[in-house]
Formats: structure tokens, sequence, C-alpha cells
């Protein structure tokens, strides 16, 4: 036998089998670009039909108690009463809710909010964030509605005007998914990454968030005359997008920054950006409890 033969035998068959699994590799990434690509065509055909006023609104607060900085936040007591409960009754004084309900994952913290007369559904341990809570607690409503607003549960001091100002927002823009609200950033708020900043369009369009500060200039300072902007954790969705937003495939900048939203920007969808007047007191790790009482005291809120 001729070993040439045999050696050009074996080359031709490694040969054939790489060809093979190069070829089955493409056929797999084409198959997962395609279902990428068929989620996201589906939303955009969904989104261009959608032109009617999205009129029945939602509020869910999701709550989980397994918090990494914070374990049990929703259930600490600010001035003798539960955290979520707080957040609770001052979205109940939004104008624009038709329902409220809160969305957890902790049989203690539904007990809690059943006490003080809340709606709660359970959700599954598994919902990645806020927005995969809400869609689940969505799925097990009801009743239809258009648009969910997620009320963020560590905003105990929430002014239902801001509810209802990013309801109407989304209301107002039918090219737009999504909606939310920005404050001016603190000087001092400036590089702590728990103080989410946002940059917008000149039309009111989000263009990007981050725990870095942005913009971000040359010296490396806080430049005292520009209009930095903090993101408030209140947000709402049109409902149909919300279906799908758990289908769309984690994102580099979302994973970077672990930043829900940027998930919804790098997909190429629409966020409309409010910017209000507010003190944002949002409790993200126990040292902010003492200052969210020491300001309810100095205002006489209780």
């Amino acid at each position: 036998m001729n070993p040439m033969s045999i050696c050009s035998s074996s080359s031709s068959s490694s040969s054939s089998s790489s060809s093979s699994s190069t070829a089955k590799a493409w056929i797999v990434h084409s198959i997962l670009a395609g279902t990428a690509i068929a989620v996201a065509i589906g939303a955009r055909t969904y989104l261009g039909r959608a032109k009617k006023f999205r009129s029945r609104v939602v509020g869910i607060i999701p709550a989980r108690f397994a918090s990494s900085r914070f374990q049990g936040k929703p259930l600490v007591q600010i001035l003798g009463k539960p955290m979520i409960q707080r957040t609770w009754e001052r979205s109940k004084l939004a104008t624009t809710l038709d329902h409220i309900v809160v969305a957890t994952d902790d049989e203690k913290i539904a007990e809690c909010c059943r006490g003080f007369g809340a709606d709660v559904i359970m959700t599954s341990e598994s919902c990645q964030n806020g927005t995969e809570r809400c869609n689940e607690a969505l799925e097990k409503l009801e009743k239809k509605y258009d648009i969910v607003v997620n009320i963020q549960g560590d905003e105990p001091l929430i002014e239902p005007e801001i509810i209802d100002g990013v309801v109407k927002a989304l209301q107002a823009a039918p090219d737009a998914v999504f909606s939310t609200a920005v404050t001016s950033l603190k000087p001092e708020d400036a590089f702590d990454p728990n103080r989410v900043k946002c940059v917008v369009d000149n039309r009111g369009y989000a263009i990007y968030f981050s725990r870095g500060l942005v913009p971000f200039n040359k010296s490396a300072k806080v430049n005292p005359h520009f209009p930095y902007l903090l993101h408030l954790g209140i947000q709402s969705y049109d409902s149909e997008f919300l279906k799908i937003y758990p289908k769309l495939q984690p994102t580099p900048l979302q994973l970077e920054e672990d930043l829900e939203q940027l998930k919804v920007l790098e997909n190429g969808y629409k966020m409309k950006v409010i910017k209000v007047d507010h003190e944002a007191h949002g409790v993200d790790i126990p040292e902010d409890v003492e200052k969210i009482e020491s300001l309810m005291r100095e205002n006489n809120l209780s």
C-alpha cells in the first residue's frame, strides 16, 4: 500500500470533518442570530402598529429579600413603617394608575404587604431584575394593561407626580417603549457608582446610562457648570414590549454596567426621559435609612 495514499486519505478526512464542524457552527450561529432578529422584528412590527392611546396603567412594585447590598431591604423600618409600605402609600396617590401590586418572591415580604392592604403577586426567584419581575407579574394579572410602571420599592419618598409624569411621557411618545425620570446630580454624588447618571438628546430621548460620570471631560474633574443628570429608579414600559424584553439576549454594555436600561438602548429602542425637580432619596445601603429618617423629621413627614 502506498503510504502517501494513506496520509492523503487521512488529511482529506480531517479536512472534511473540519469543514463539517465549521458548517455546523455557522448553522447554529445563524439560528441564534435569526432568533434574536425575529424577536426584535416582532417587537418593532407591534410598535409600528401601536398607534392607539395607551390608557390602561398598572403600577408594580418589585421587591426581593435577597439583595447583595442590603439583605431584607423592603422590610427595613423607616420611622415605624416598613419601607415597602411607605413606597406603596406614596404610589397610591398617583392619579394615572388604575391598579397597584407588589411583586415578590419572598413570603415574608408578601405577608407584610398583605398586612397593610396591598395586592401581592408571587414571582419566581429566577427573575434577573425588576423588569423581568414586572413582566412575570403582568402575565399573572387577570386584567390587560397598556402601560406598566416599575416603581422602585427603595424610594419611600417617591412623589406621585413623578409617577404620573413618566406615564404621561410614554403616552405622548408613541415611538417609545420605555420612559423614565432624571433629576439634577449633586456634585458629591458624581463618582458614586450607586448613583446612576444619564445623558439625553435634544428631544428628550435617552442616549446612555452609566455608573460612572457621564459626560466625562478631559480634566477628570466635575464641571460645576454642567447640568449632570441623576437617574431616578422609576420607569414605565409599553406592556407589549415588556413581554419581549426577557427574550432579548443580555448585551455587553448592560452586563458591564449592570444596568437593565442599557439592554433596551443597545437593541435600538427609544426611551423617553423627563427631568423633574426631585431630591433623590433612594435606600441603597443601610446607612441611607438614617438619612431618610432625618429628612422626614425635618419636613414633618410621618
